[in-house]
């Protein structure tokens, strides 16, 4: 059971939470692993978006006005009160997730309500992200800057495993070089290096970027495809990796998937290496 965090510390686009909704999709098909995705975000509707299309929520007139408390709260809003009175069991966990895959993938939705209440709610992700580690093999968390440094911190430091996401730019390995001169964390073998939306047509190619990071491992990417970002767009996500499960080498599509399945091999192989070092 471990804890993988996606990270990053800017404000630059890098892909972040879609590498997580490949990632958890190609394992959730691949590998018999129970897996929870954690959204901390506020409003973000990224990650849903990947999965299931917006619903438009109706509205019940009663006595006192239009009423849309009809269904139980999804995400942290449903487990905040269980949370506050101290209740909460991992198992209970299961009940306030979205399901992609039955047994296999749920998701905790972002916080949709106001401001205010996500500054109050924010604080019980660590305890959360603790528990769901009783009950899931993986708990991936979408690790959103709206937390605040010191959340941010407890999260990251509660984590087995920290994948650092960067975009392609110099100035983005750059800024993450010198930032883990500052983290001792980010510079350990708890920390896994992840440019998102890569092209490889660029001058800053994996062994280009991995030689100039001075990594020993090649640095795993999430390349841009047209069909992913397209099917995040819809709520196919699932249906599209069904479909490129099996292509053969020549397929515009094969250098997408292989290095969909390199990553999340990195992330299998690294957090058994660590296991094996406690």
């Amino acid at each position: 059971m471990s804890v993988i965090t996606f990270w990053n510390n800017s404000r630059e686009e890098t892909g972040k939470t879609s590498a997580i909704a490949a990632i958890v999709t190609h394992m959730a098909i691949e590998h018999n692993y129970k897996i929870l995705v954690v959204s901390t975000g506020y409003k973000d509707k990224t990650l849903d978006r990947c999965f299931w299309e917006e619903r438009k929520v109706k509205k019940n007139l009663g006595l006192f006005g239009p009423n849309t408390n009809t269904a139980m709260e999804e995400g942290v809003v449903g487990l905040e009160t269980i949370i506050k009175s101290n209740k909460l069991s991992p198992e209970q966990i299961t009940n306030y997730t979205k399901i992609v895959f039955k047994d296999r993938l749920e998701i905790l939705p972002t916080f949709k309500g106001e401001k205010l209440e996500y500054d109050e709610i924010k604080q019980y992700y660590p305890d959360m992200i603790n528990l769901a580690n009783n009950y899931y093999d993986l708990v991936f968390v979408d690790l959103d800057a709206e937390l605040g440094e010191q959340l941010i911190e407890t999260i990251l430091n509660n984590s087995n495993l920290i994948v650092a996401t960067l975009s392609q730019r110099l100035s983005s390995i750059n800024n993450f070089m010198n930032l883990r001169e500052q983290m001792p964390i980010l510079n350990s073998k708890k920390t896994l290096l992840l440019i998102g939306r890569y092209d490889k047509y660029s001058k800053y190619t994996i062994k280009n970027i991995s030689r100039y990071m001075n990594e020993k491992n090649k640095v795993s990417t999430i390349p841009y495809n047209t069909l992913f970002f397209e099917s995040c767009e819809e709520a196919k996500l699932p249906d599209l990796f069904l479909r490129l499960r099996k292509i053969d080498e020549e397929d515009r599509n094969a250098f997408f998937m292989s290095e969909i399945k390199r990553t999340s091999d990195n992330i299998i192989y690294r957090l058994q290496d660590l296991a094996m070092k406690r």
